[in-house]
């Protein structure tokens, strides 16, 4: 990983998206972008950008929402794409159109120097999930906020309103041991679950108004392509990939046999639609 200034509590966090998880989102950039297109969409419509706006994408991974902010806040706006992992940001500067008003930056969003007042809107797919202390996060993002500039992100809610991510888990804790205990708040996926903590996490930071919509949609995890993609991709990336790390290919073949079983149940036509929940966080910074 190239130097780029780290909170020394993001590090571990740093070395995991620039390890294999990092490769395997970056190769996965298409198919994932399609099975969370649901959810891009309804961030998009609540950050609400409008041209000649600056933005900053959270977590912006392979570029997928940076380039769908940059082609709405263009002319005249601009998007930067902060994240720490390399190999997704790589990733986000292949695809990028070179007339876009969009740029990407090695950054923890933690530390991150932004000139005070200087961004009209923050963004987040997933994004802000990870960090080890949200509310210094956060602080530090809104430090770069106009008055009354605004704050729009996606998170999960509660695993078990998951079952697009739990469903293939499921199935793999047949034959695997489970994945390390993780706490409620400790960075990770399900990290802002509670609606009361994310509320107080915004509030420490310094926000105000702040909005956690309920949002209930299907993922289709086939994305229209079949049971193959959908047993593909639940064994490629998430939850149900790191349990099968480093497991014996007869363990990995049995746990997709049963995986696909649980699929093949839920298939409708050439898609797998499995649910999800999340939260539309919105706030301004007053």
């Amino acid at each position: 990983m190239s130097e780029a200034p780290l909170h020394a509590d993001n590090l571990a966090q740093a070395e995991y998206w620039n390890g294999a998880a990092g490769r395997r989102w970056r190769d996965r950039q298409d198919h994932q972008d399609e099975v969370l297109k649901p959810v891009s969409e309804r961030l998009i419509a609540a950050a609400d950008p409008k041209p000649g706006e600056r933005v900053i994408d959270v977590g912006c991974g392979c570029g997928a929402t940076t380039i769908d902010l940059a082609m709405r806040v263009a002319p005249g706006g601009e998007v930067l794409g902060l994240d720490i992992s390399e190999p997704m940001l790589e990733r986000a500067r292949e695809r990028t159109p070179p007339n876009l008003p969009a740029r990407f930056v090695l950054a923890d969003a933690t530390v991150h120097e932004m000139a005070p007042g200087s961004v009209d809107l923050v963004v987040s797919r997933f994004g802000v999930m990870f960090f080890a202390n949200p509310a210094l996060s956060f602080a530090n993002l809104r430090r770069g906020v106009r008055p009354g500039g605004r704050l729009a992100f996606a998170c999960w809610r509660e695993a078990k309103q998951n079952p697009w991510m739990i469903a293939p888990l499921r199935e793999a804790a047949k034959h695997a041991p489970p994945l390390p205990e993780v706490g409620p708040e400790d960075p990770g996926p399900f990290a802002f679950a509670d609606e009361a903590r994310v509320r107080l996490i915004l509030s420490e930071a310094g926000f105000a108004d702040i909005v956690v919509a309920p949002q209930d949609l299907d993922l289709d995890i086939a994305i229209g392509r079949g049971l193959d993609a959908a047993v593909e991709g639940a064994l490629a990336i998430g939850p149900t990939s790191r349990m099968l790390d480093g497991q014996s290919e007869a363990v990995r073949a049995a746990a997709a046999a049963d995986i696909r079983a649980a699929l093949a149940a839920r298939m409708v036509g050439e898609s797998v639609p499995l649910g999800a929940a999340i939260w539309i966080v919105t706030a301004r910074n007053p």
